[in-house]
């Protein structure tokens, strides 16, 4: 018996880094895994994964910061499997070039960042919560990350956005507790994706330093995290909402 049989399951940005790995784990643990991501390329290619893992699942394309669009992805799981056990909100962006102090970041890239790692968030659990609410049970889990429980000076939209996933992943535990609908974060440290080459890879001495940041003397892997994501989904965790859980090595220990 595997952990997810006969539920389905949620993944926003499941194209690539830590959505992809989430997505396959979520399949080979038994899960029917709907994968959404604006690239209709890349979620296609973590379908293919998710099937040589074992799993099945299908590919919906939406952008999370559209209503529209996330009423249509949970619409697709319910359609499809009759139901949604689990979500992942994970999709998010960094929001630009890095490392820009606040006096010159751009309103732009501020709108943006927040309307898809803040506000998705938001739209993804409000529909999320309605067909969890028909069911009487559900678990989501938010993507936040180190730089939601600490200050960083990767931008100040990103910071505040992920700081803002942890209010918001907060706010609905406490609303949903007694509904059987558990709400909780996860907030990784640096791990390899394509969002950290854009930003701390490409440049040998910044990743040397990102490196060492972390205790462990490592940085994390996306499977590492997904097994986190895995963990707060399941029934493992039946007593535990409103956590933001850091993957991290060891960066946030005060």
């Amino acid at each position: 018996m595997q952990r997810f049989d006969g539920q389905a399951a949620l993944v926003t940005g499941a194209g690539s880094g830590i959505g992809r790995a989430t997505a396959v784990a979520f399949g080979r643990e038994g899960a029917k895994v709907v994968l959404a991501g604006r690239r209709r390329e890349q979620i296609e290619e973590t379908l293919a994964l998710v099937r040589e893992a074992g799993g099945d699942g299908i590919a919906v394309t939406g952008d999370c910061s559209n209503a529209a669009d996330v009423r249509r992805m949970v619409g697709a799981a319910v359609d499809t499997y009759g139901r949604l056990d689990c979500a992942f909100n994970n999709a998010g962006i960094e929001g630009g070039t890095p490392f820009v102090p606040t006096a010159e970041y751009s309103e732009e890239i501020w709108d943006e960042v927040i309307a898809i790692n803040l506000t998705g968030v938001f739209l993804c659990m409000k529909y999320e919560i309605r067909q969890m609410l028909a069911q009487a049970r559900g678990a989501i889990v938010n993507m936040s990350s180190v730089a939601g429980l600490i200050g960083t000076r990767i931008g100040i939209g990103y910071g505040a956005s992920k700081h803002g996933v942890i209010g918001a992943t907060r706010a609905a535990a406490m609303e949903y507790a007694s509904k059987n609908i558990r709400v909780n974060a996860v907030c990784p440290g640096v791990v390899r994706t394509e969002m950290t080459e854009r930003t701390f890879f490409h440049d040998a001495d910044l990743s040397a330093a990102m490196t060492a940041r972390h205790p462990m003397g490592r940085i994390g892997t996306t499977d590492e995290v997904a097994r986190a994501v895995l963990w707060l989904c399941s029934d493992q965790s039946s007593f535990t909402t409103g956590h933001a859980l850091p993957v991290d090595g060891g960066l946030t220990v005060p």
